[in-house]
């Protein structure tokens, strides 16, 4: 039987797919994947007193244009968005974003799906892993073989105590640059060192895991979920 080599990237907000996996979706398209990415929340509008997109529009139309080139950057070849309210997730019915969630891996097919963690900080990647355990539900017919939840810089390691237990790691030496530089075009979205949104601790955490794996430069993940079929080996 053929493999499947599509991995789907499913994320809550415009960054999170290259902090959550941006250097190990990298190395997987250099090694013949094809990467598609799903973001959830349109970003941005949580940032006021109140959600007005219309008139933070100048800067979503600026941060889907980043997240265009970022993902593009990495080797993603389809960006799908769904432009939920930023930071209120909570506020959707689940049911309508595992929609969300089920028509793009319908279109798309994939085999490999990285999303959130279960216990981050942010409410949006709560709602985002749960719609993503629902919408790859292990039925007759699922193409979705594997789920890996990434960690998020500035959430993930914010919630206390944190649960994030990595058991999947993958070395990025080859493709960490690549990360690098799409996180770079997400100007509105990097902070300062030592802000864990940062260029410098992107680069920290990922020698981090190398050094505790002895990889050299590493991306860390927590399995969910993986099928095997009769046929894999």
């Amino acid at each position: 039987m053929k493999e499947n080599k599509r991995l789907l990237v499913v994320a809550a907000h415009p960054d999170d797919e290259i902090l959550g996996c941006g250097a190990t979706v990298a190395r997987f398209v250099r090694e013949g994947w094809t990467a598609a990415t799903l973001i959830l929340g349109e970003g941005v509008t949580s940032r006021g007193d109140e959600r007005e997109p219309e008139k933070c529009s100048r800067e979503l139309e600026g941060l889907r244009r980043c997240r265009d080139l970022a993902n593009r950057e990495i080797g993603v070849s389809r960006v799908f968005g769904a432009e939920l309210p930023d930071n209120r997730f909570d506020s959707v019915d689940l049911l309508d974003i595992v929609k969300i969630v089920d028509r793009a891996k319908r279109e798309f097919k994939p085999s490999l799906i990285f999303t959130h963690h279960r216990n981050d900080l942010n409410v949006d990647h709560k709602r985002t892993y749960d719609a993503v355990l629902t919408a790859t539900r292990p039925m007759e017919g699922e193409t979705v073989r594997r789920v890996l939840s990434f960690e998020v810089l500035s959430s993930t390691e914010w919630n206390y105590p944190s649960s994030f237990a990595p058991n999947v790691f993958y070395e990025v030496s080859g493709t960490l640059g690549k990360k690098v530089a799409a996180m770079r075009l997400y100007k509105s979205e990097l902070r300062a060192y030592p802000h864990p949104r940062s260029l410098r601790a992107i680069r920290n955490l990922a020698e981090y895991h190398g050094i505790r794996t002895g990889l050299g430069q590493a991306e860390a993940f927590e399995l969910v979920r993986e099928n095997n079929s009769r046929e894999a080996k």
